[in-house]
């Protein structure tokens, strides 16, 4: 008996100790259940702190840094102060306003006091830099240097670098509480885990069901646990590679666009939005049609289409439009970016602004351009200069047999008038070659008005008026006389043409001013303006633009080589003088010519030659290659009296003079002939005979001409027979008085 109630009481012991170790194990269990359950739900709390409130305020403070840093407001601001450029302040300007939202969404967002009174202050510095931009816009109209602007706008930012320091610093320490909580709670529950596990050892005894099934759930708690770890560790460097990767995109100097595939925008990044002018809010959901300029045609977008359908990239130069209406160069790639099942996913277009480099290879081709031009001039001068002295010559004679009054000499007089025209072209010729220098001297602007106004009077249309009536007075001048009769000619018949065979009216006004355009320095003798305005079509801004380029013109093929004002604006600049030009589209066009004013007298001009011509009995050795002129001038001056010898060979010619060097009075030669020039044959005649006179005529009217000797004088092609026969007295008058011996008294 004593035996079973021991057996009993030992398996009532033992019953109970098993109930009391299942009790206790359901016990533990059940507290470790509830401390796990705990622990996640800590996890799971402190990671949406860290992911969610803490995150987007990470988001915030770095765009609120962007904003203050390079290319942020301060700097655009700095750099609008300094350069005086209208694209930083509307960047400032743009910016700002998207500080502001951003610092409003953070202020919505938080109850920190720390950090709404950071926010403040930021607010209350980038306010100060607003209302200073506005300073600083109005100082530039005003004209104010940029010390003088820099001391109106200069604002200490030194309390909103603090403040985004310590926003940052609230930031970085609720960072770090987020993730001590996480790791805390991760720590906590791996405590709990060896605790569980030390007691089920022991409690196995009791029950190794219930020890088993805990084992393995405690086993795949703590597998969760590391795999948690693992992945919050691998999210976090994960994030810091992307962060880094959108640093890189945004921040890139190329533009960089993504699209889906149907061409919508998905993202622009900041270089592209500067570039351009947009903002995100109205670039995003767009289709890059809103940047075409109207230069690509319908072909090239296609063949774009289907290379990157076919998962190929496109790479070419895009003229693309900006949000102001300009347009630049792009040179674009776009690429595809595939799936990992390989289907096109995204389009991503890289593009580098070329606009500068552009215009650098088109100011190098102008360049070679003009020089193609002045070799061209230069080249035809000397013949076309020929042309013109046969004509003035043949003009000349015919004129001195034709009645006075009759129809035969109205026509010569045409003829004149043509040969002049003619004229001023070659000279403008000879200066885009740059080989014809022009002497600065005192003119008066109206008369050289009137001499053009009596040309152009002749050759145009009866519906047409010439009103010069506003450029009666004196004015003078400092100019070159030939090239401002070229510039007034050139600038009267372009607002001829522009009218046309319509009705319409010319205005011409002189007036003298005081102070000039602002880009042109004060004089104390003031500028004089001459207005040239017409009543024509008038002309659009891109004309305008382009009006002075070489080669540009609106005139029908063959009708213009457009170079008239490009010549005109030469010549200004080389009186150091300024063109401007006002017109639109229906409203006639004004050109307003700005030259330098003085009290000083005009100076005598041999522009225009009259009166009766010196004749003469002399015997005068005649050389031209050229058979017209020479034959031309042998008629005038024999018709003058003179004995003239003519010969188109220098080598003919200075043979002559070997043979008898005292025949002749006065030696005329043409300068640029085969064989021998006319310096060559020059000077071997003063080597035979040192005094005598000596005529050079030449088409280039060059300035390196030697002859040794007595004085020569030098005549430019065309020349009017009047002003030869007068340069031939005064040679011949000169070796007659240099040759008579001083009387001793």
């Amino acid at each position: 008996m004593s035996d079973q109630n021991i057996d009993t009481s030992r398996f009532y012991s033992i019953g109970f100790a098993a109930m009391a170790l299942l009790v206790v194990t359901v016990s533990l269990g059940v507290f470790l259940g509830v401390e796990t359950r705990r622990q996640f739900g800590e996890i799971k709390g402190s990671w949406a702190t860290y992911n969610g409130e803490v995150g987007q305020k990470g988001a915030w403070i770095s765009s609120i840094r962007g904003y203050l840093g390079y290319g942020g407001i301060i700097h655009n601001f700095k750099n609008y102060v300094l350069r005086r450029d209208a694209r930083y302040y509307e960047q400032a300007d743009q910016q700002v306003r998207q500080f502001n939202a951003v610092v409003e969404m953070f202020l919505s967002q938080t109850e920190t006091p720390a950090e709404r009174a950071a926010l403040i202050k930021l607010r209350q510095t980038i306010a100060l830099y607003a209302g200073n931009l506005k300073v600083a816009q109005q100082a530039v109209v005003q004209g104010l240097g940029t010390a003088e602007i820099d001391a109106l706008v200069r604002i200490d930012d030194s309390k909103a670098e603090q403040a985004l320091a310590d926003l940052e610093a609230i930031w970085t320490q609720a960072r770090k509480v987020a993730t001590y909580r996480i790791f805390s709670a991760v720590s906590q529950g791996q405590d709990l885990i060896g605790v569980g596990f030390v007691s089920i050892v022991a409690l196995i005894l009791a029950s190794s069901i219930i020890g088993t099934l805990l084992v393995f759930m405690l086993r795949d708690m703590r597998r969760t646990v590391e795999r948690l770890t693992g992945e919050l560790s691998a999210r976090r460097k994960a994030e810091a590679a992307e962060t880094r990767l959108a640093s890189v995109v945004e921040q890139s100097p190329a533009t960089i666009v993504m699209t889906d595939t149907k061409a919508q925008i998905l993202y622009a990044n900041r270089r592209f939005r500067e570039l351009t002018g947009w903002s995100n809010e109205e670039i995003i959901g767009q289709t890059p049609k809103f940047q075409q300029s109207g230069d690509t045609s319908d072909e090239t977008y296609g063949d774009i289409r289907t290379r990157l359908d076919a998962g190929l990239e496109w790479q070419g130069v895009f003229r693309n439009r900006k949000k102001d209406g300009s347009t630049y160069w792009a040179d674009t790639r776009i690429l595809p970016l595939l799936g990992p099942d390989g289907t096109v996913q995204n389009f991503i277009s890289i593009g580098e602004d070329i606009t500068e480099r552009r215009q650098a290879r088109e100011q190098v081709a102008r360049a070679q351009k003009l020089e193609a031009v002045g070799l061209l001039a230069g080249g035809i001068a000397h013949d076309f200069n020929n042309v013109l002295t046969t004509i003035v010559g043949a003009a000349h004679l015919a004129a001195l047999d034709a009645p006075e009054g009759s129809d035969l000499a109205a026509e010569i007089e045409q003829i004149e008038i043509a040969t002049k025209r003619a004229q001023s072209l070659v000279h403008g010729l000879l200066t885009f070659a740059r080989r014809e220098p022009g002497k600065p001297q005192p003119v008066d602007l109206c008369g050289v008005v009137k001499e053009v106004a009596r040309l152009l009077r002749a050759s145009l249309p009866p519906t047409l008026v010439l009103d010069c009536s506003q450029a009666e007075n004196r004015s003078i001048v400092l100019a070159d006389h030939t090239k401002l009769h070229q510039i007034v000619m050139n600038l009267a018949r372009n607002a001829a043409e522009s009218i046309g065979a319509e009705e319409g009216r010319i205005t011409v006004r002189v007036v003298h001013r005081e102070i000039g355009p602002r880009d042109l320095a004060q004089r104390e003798e003031g500028w004089v303006s001459l207005e040239i305005s017409d009543t024509g079509h008038g002309m659009s801004a891109e004309t305008r633009a382009r009006l002075f380029d070489p080669f540009f013109t609106t005139k029908p093929l063959g009708k213009g080589s457009g170079l008239g004002l490009v010549v005109v604006a030469g010549l200004v600049e080389e009186m150091e003088g300024r063109i401007e030009v006002d017109s639109a589209p229906g409203e006639g066009a004004r050109f307003t010519v700005y030259l330098p004013s003085t009290s000083q007298p005009e100076a005598s001009t041999t522009a225009t030659v009259q009166g009766e011509a010196p004749r003469g009995h002399e015997r005068i050795l005649l050389v031209d290659d050229e058979t017209e002129i020479s034959a031309t001038w042998r008629r005038v001056l024999m018709r003058l009296g003179y004995r003239v010898e003519a010969y188109t060979s220098s080598i003919i010619a200075a043979e002559k003079l070997v043979e008898a060097p005292d025949r002749y009075d006065l030696l005329i030669t043409d300068m640029v002939m085969p064989d021998l020039s006319g310096e060559e044959l020059a000077n071997q005649a003063r080597s035979l005979r040192p005094d005598l006179p000596v005529l050079i005529c030449t088409g280039y009217s060059p300035t390196a001409i030697k002859v040794a000797g007595a004085a020569s004088d030098i005549l430019a092609k065309p020349v009017e027979p009047l002003k030869l026969a007068r340069h031939v007295r005064a040679a011949l008058d000169r070796a007659v008085t240099a040759s008579t011996p001083e009387t001793t008294p």
